[in-house]
C-alpha cells in the first residue's frame, strides 16, 4: 500500500505544478494531503493510523519536514542560508541601479569591432552580472531591454541574438556568488551525514569491522566550497559562450557581423570604460576575495555585498554634481585605512597594551566610523530616490520569503516521500542499476536534465538532492567530493531555465523581447546554448580537479589547514615523498653524512637515540619502496579481484536485503497466535520457507573461488598497508630522535645559567633548616626538569629533596645527593659544549636534508610547494570501493 500512497503524492505534486498552483503551497499541500489520506486509510481498514507508513506514523511524519527546516537555523556550522536575503538585496539593488545597462552599453562598444562582438560583449556582461547580482529575471530583463534591440539592428540572427542573451542571463546560476550554490551545499550538508552513515555500515557489512578508517569518509562541502568550486567551471562555461559565439560569427559573418564604434577609442572612452567597470569587479573582489582568503564566511561576504551595492547606488541613481561621488570616495578610504591598521597593528582590544596598539585600534575605529557615515550616506539617497530603498527591500523579503516557503514544503515533500518508503526504492533503484556509480550517476544527471523542462532550480534543489545525495556520495567506486556533485548538479540544474516548455529566462526574454522575434527563433537560439552546457558539464565530469583544486588549494594555503599527519593525506604525501626521493639525492645524503658524525662526545642514551634515528631514515626509504612495489601488486591483481568483489558484494546485498525481510516476516508471523490467524500464519511461514531457499540459492552463486582469491588480496592490501604504516613510524623516528639530541644541544644555554643556583644550593642545603631546605632543592629540580637532557641533573637534586623531606631528616644524604648532581652537570656541561661545537652543524644539515621529505609528518603545517602538490593530489576522486 505504501507504493500507491507514493504514486499518489507524486501525482499530486504533478497536477498541482502543472495546473500552475504556486510552488510554496504545492509542495506542501501534496504532502500533507497524501499523508492525511494513508492515515486515515489506515484507521478505516486496520485501525491503526501508522499502519500504510514504511515506519513511523503521521504525526511523525508531517512535523518531520518543519523540524528539518528549523534545525538548519538552530544548528552553529549551517547558518549559510543567512546569506540569501544578503545577496538578493545586492543584486536587486544593483539591477535597480542601472549598473547592468552601463555595462552593456559600455561593453558593447568595446567589443563592437570584433566579429559577434556585440554577443562576446553580452557573455562577459553576463559573467560579470552573475558575479554581482545572480538574479537571473533581472539580468535577462536588463540585456533584453537594451542589448537585443541593438543586436538586432545591426543584422544579428535572431536565434543568435535570443540564445546569447538567455543563457548569458543564467550565468548566474554557477558563478558565484550564487543562490543555487547556497541552498544546494545546505542540501548536500545533510546528504554528507547521511552518506557517511551508510558508508559505515556498508564498510562494517563488508569487513566485518566495527569503525571505518577515517580516510574512507565522506568529504563534506560548505557554501563557500561551493563557491571556490564553481568559479572554475563557470568560467569554463563563458569561454565556451565567447568561442561558440566567435566562431559562429567567423563561419556566418552576415549574422553576427562585426559593429564599427563611432566615436574614439581616446582617453575618455578609458575613462568611460574604467568608470563602468572598475566599481563592479571591485565588488566581485570584495566579496568572493574575502570568501576565498578566510577573512569572511559566506554571511559575511554577502553583507559586504549588499554594503557595496548600497554605495555604488549612491553615487548612480542621483543626477551628476560635486559631491556625487562622496560617499564612494570615503568608503574606499575607510577601507584602505582598515586594510592598512589589520596589517600593521594587533587589532585586539583585550589585548592593547602599548601606545601603538592603542594608535591602532584608534585608526581602526575612525575607519570604522568613516564606512558607517559613507553607508548611511549613500543608504538615505538610495531611499530619497524613489523610494528605491523601500523598493529593493520589499523585493528582497518578498523573494526571500519565497524561497525560505519553497524550503519548507520541500522539506515536507521528502519527508512524506520517506514516509512511504520512496527513499528505499530509489536507491534499491539505483543500486541495482549495472555498472556502478556511473550508471547511477548518468541517469541522475538524465532525471535533474528532464525535470528541468518542467520545475525551477529551486524545486529540484531542495526534492531530488536529499534523495539521490546521499546515494551518490556514500558509493565508495567513485568517492566524489560533495562540492564536485554540488556543482556537476548546479551546472545541471542551469538548463533549466532555458529548456522549454517552462524555461523561466525564456519566459523573462520573451516579455521585453519586440514582436518580430518569434518564440521559435528563441527557442532555436537556446539549443546550441544547452549543448554547451551540455559539453561543460561533461567536461568537469571527466576532469574533477577543475572543481576540486580550487577549495582544496585554499584550504591548505589558510592558517587553519590541515596538518602533515592528518590521516586522509598519508597516500598523497607518500606520493610526494617518493617523487621528491627520486628526483634528488639530498635526503639519502643527508643521512649518509649523518652517519659520518662523530658521536663519542654523547653519552650512551643520546648516541642511542641518534643512531636509532639514522637508522629509521635508512628503513623509511626502504619501507616507501616497498610500499609502492606493494602497491603495484595489489594495482595489478585488482583487474582480476574487482569482478568476483563486484559480483559477490552484489549477492550479499541481496541476501542481506532477504534476510531483513524474513527477520521482519518471522517477527509478525510470531505473533499470529490467534487459531483466527492459523492460515495466514501458514502462509507467511510458507513465504519464509522460499525466501530463505532463495537466500540458499544466492549463496550457491558465490564463486567458489572467492574465499581463496578474496584472502589472497587481503594478503597483499595487508602487505601495502604494513610497509606504509612501517614507513610512517620509521619516517617520525627519523626526524624525532636527532631533533631531540639537537634540542639538547639548544638548551645549552640554558643549561649553563643554572650552574650559579646549583653551587649556591650547598650552602642552602647545609645552614638552612631540613623543612626549610625542601623547598629550594625542588623549585631548583624543577628548573631542571625544564631544561632538555638535563633529567639526571633532576633526578639527584629530587632524591636530594626526598632525604630532606623524610620523617627523620638525613642532611649528609642530602648533601650526598647533591654532590652527584654537581657532578653530572659538570659532566653534561664538558660534553654539551663539545658537542655543540663538533655535532650540531651536522644534525641541523641532517634536519634540513630529511625536512621536506622524511620529516613532512610531523612539522606544523605544509610548505607553500608542499601544499600546492597536496591540493592538487586530493583533487582527483580516488577509488576505495576494494577496501569494501
Amino acid at each position: 500500500m505504501e507504493l500507491y500512497f507514493l504514486a499518489l503524492l507524486i501525482l499530486i505534486m504533478a497536477m498541482a505544478l502543472g495546473s500552475g498552483f504556486p510552488v510554496a503551497f504545492a509542495l506542501p499541500g501534496a504532502a500533507i494531503i497524501t499523508i492525511s489520506a494513508a492515515a486515515a486509510t489506515g484507521y478505516i481498514f486496520t485501525g491503526s493510523t501508522d499502519a500504510f507508513f514504511h515506519s513511523g506514523g503521521p504525526q511523525q511524519w508531517l512535523s518531520a519536514g518543519v523540524t528539518n527546516l528549523r534545525g538548519v537555523f538552530w544548528e552553529v556550522e549551517r547558518d549559510t542560508l543567512i546569506a540569501i536575503p544578503l545577496f538578493i538585496f545586492m543584486g536587486i539593488m544593483l539591477q535597480r541601479s542601472k549598473i547592468a545597462e552601463d555595462l552593456l552599453v559600455t561593453m558593447a562598444q568595446l567589443f563592437g569591432p570584433v566579429p559577434g562582438g556585440l554577443g562576446i560583449s553580452v557573455v562577459f556582461v553576463g559573467a560579470l552580472l552573475a558575479a554581482t547580482t545572480g538574479i537571473v529575471g533581472a539580468t535577462v530583463v536588463a540585456m533584453g531591454l537594451i542589448s537585443l534591440p541593438a543586436m538586432l539592428r545591426n543584422n544579428y540572427s535572431p536565434s543568435l541574438a535570443t540564445g546569447t542573451i538567455a543563457a548569458s542571463g543564467t550565468l548566474g546560476q554557477i558563478i558565484p556568488p550564487s543562490i543555487v550554490l547556497i541552498i544546494l551545499a545546505d542540501q548536500l550538508a545533510s546528504a554528507v551525514d547521511q552518506a557517511s552513515t551508510a558508508r559505515k555500515l556498508l564498510h562494517k557489512e563488508a569487513t566485518g569491522e566495527l569503525s571505518m578508517p577515517s580516510t574512507f569518509d565522506v568529504a563534506s562541502t560548505s557554501a563557500g566550497e561551493m563557491f571556490l568550486g564553481a568559479f572554475i567551471p563557470g568560467m569554463v562555461l563563458v569561454g565556451l559562450y565567447m568561442v561558440y559565439i566567435l566562431v559562429f560569427a567567423i563561419l556566418r559573418p552576415k549574422q553576427a557581423p562585426a559593429v564599427g564604434y563611432d566615436g574614439k577609442y581616446d582617453s575618455k572612452f578609458l575613462k568611460t570604460v574604467l568608470i563602468t567597470l572598475v566599481p563592479p569587479l571591485a565588488l566581485i573582489f570584495l566579496v568572493l576575495g574575502s570568501i576565498i582568503s578566510g577573512v569572511a564566511t559566506v554571511n559575511q561576504a554577502g553583507a559586504i555585498g549588499a554594503a557595496g551595492a548600497m554605495i555604488m547606488a549612491g553615487y548612480r541613481l542621483p543626477k551628476p554634481g560635486k559631491s556625487l561621488y562622496y560617499p564612494a570616495l570615503l568608503a574606499i578610504v575607510a577601507l584602505v585605512m582598515i586594510a592598512f591598521v589589520l596589517a600593521n597593528f594587533e587589532m585586539n582590544v583585550k589585548a592593547m597594551n602599548t601606545g601603538a596598539d592603542r594608535l591602532g585600534i584608534a585608526l581602526g575605529a575612525i575607519a570604522t566610523l568613516m564606512f558607517m557615515v559613507s553607508l548611511i550616506w549613500s543608504g538615505v539617497r538610495v531611499f530619497k530616490l524613489e523610494e528605491t530603498l523601500q523598493g529593493v527591500m520589499l523585493e528582497t523579503a518578498k523573494t526571500t520569503a519565497l524561497v525560505f516557503i519553497i524550503l519548507l514544503g520541500a522539506a515536507m515533500l521528502t519527508a512524506a516521500f520517506r514516509a512511504f518508503g520512496g527513499e528505499e526504492l530509489v536507491r534499491d533503484f539505483l543500486n541495482s542499476l549495472p555498472g556502478g556509480f556511473w550508471t547511477q550517476f548518468i541517469i541522475v544527471m538524465l532525471v535533474i536534465f528532464v525535470l528541468g523542462f518542467f520545475l525551477d532550480f529551486i524545486e529540484i534543489a531542495v526534492v531530488v538532492v536529499p534523495i539521490v545525495a546521499p546515494i551518490l556520495l556514500a558509493d565508495p567506486q567513485a568517492n566524489i567530493t560533495a562540492v564536485w556533485l554540488g556543482v556537476m548538479i548546479g551546472l545541471n540544474i542551469q538548463t533549466s531555465f532555458l529548456t522549454p516548455p517552462f524555461g523561466f529566462a525564456l519566459f523573462y526574454l520573451r516579455g521585453v523581447a519586440p514582436a518580430v522575434v518569434k518564440t521559435v527563433q528563441m527557442y532555436k537560439g537556446v539549443i546550441a546554448f544547452i549543448t554547451l552546457q551540455l559539453i561543460a558539464l561533461s567536461i568537469v565530469g571527466l576532469y574533477p580537479p577543475l572543481v576540486n583544486y580550487l577549495p582544496n588549494r585554499v584550504s591548505f594555503l589558510s592558517e587553519s589547514s590541515p596538518p602533515p599527519r592528518n590521516p586522509k593525506l598519508q597516500l598523497c604525501l607518500e606520493d610526494y615523498v617518493g617523487q621528491q626521493l627520486s628526483q634528488s639525492s639530498v635526503t639519502t645524503d643527508a643521512i649518509a653524512a649523518a652517519r659520518g658524525l662523530n658521536l663519542s662526545v654523547l653519552p650512551k642514551d643520546l648516541v642511542k637515540d641518534l643512531t636509532g634515528g639514522l637508522d629509521a631514515a635508512d628503513k623509511a626509504v626502504a619501507q616507501l619502496d616497498a610500499a609502492f612495489v606493494a602497491a603495484g601488486q595489489v594495482e595489478e591483481a585488482a583487474g582480476l579481484y574487482r569482478p568476483q568483489l563486484t559480483v559477490v558484494r552484489r549477492i550479499e546485498k541481496q541476501i542481506r536485503a532477504i534476510e531483513a525481510e524474513v527477520k521482519e516476516m518471522k517477527t509478525l508471523a510470531g505473533r499470529m497466535r490467534d487459531e483466527a490467524q492459523a492460515e495466514e500464519r501458514a502462509a507467511l511461514e510458507a513465504e519464509i520457507a522460499v525466501l530463505e531457499a532463495e537466500i540458499e540459492h544466492l549463496h550457491a552463486q558465490v564463486p567458489d573461488t572467492w574465499e581463496e582469491v578474496h584472502n589472497t588480496f587481503a594478503e597483499l592490501t595487508k602487505a601495502e598497508n604494513t610497509a606504509r604504516a612501517q614507513y610512517r613510524r620509521a619516517a617520525d623516528q627519523a626526524w624525532e630522535d636527532p631533533a631531540e639530541v639537537l634540542a639538547v644541544l639548544d638548551a645549552n644555554a640554558e643549561f649553563a645559567a643554572l650552574e650559579t643556583p646549583l653551587r649556591d644550593m650547598r650552602a642552602t642545603i647545609e645552614t638552612l633548616p631540613e623543612a626549610e631546605t625542601e623547598g629550594p632543592v625542588n623549585d631548583l629540580a624543577k628548573l631542571f626538569g625544564k631544561v632538555d637532557g638535563a633529567d639526571d641533573v633532576k633526578s639527584l637534586l629530587s632524591k636530594a629533596r626526598k632525604a630532606l623531606k623524610n620523617k627523620t631528616p638525613d642532611r649528609d644524604a642530602a648533601l650526598e645527593q647533591y654532590d652527584a648532581a654537581v657532578a653530572e652537570f659538570e659532566a653534561q656541561q664538558i660534553w654539551r659544549v663539545e658537542a655543540d661545537a663538533t655535532l650540531r652543524p651536522g644534525l641541523t644539515a641532517y634536519l634540513d636534508g630529511i625536512k621536506e621529505t622524511l620529516g613532512i609528518r610531523v612539522q606544523p603545517r605544509f610548505t607553500r610547494e608542499q601544499a600546492l602538490a597536496m591540493a592538487s593530489c586530493n583533487s582527483y576522486h580516488r577509488d576505495i570501493s576494494l577496501n569494501f
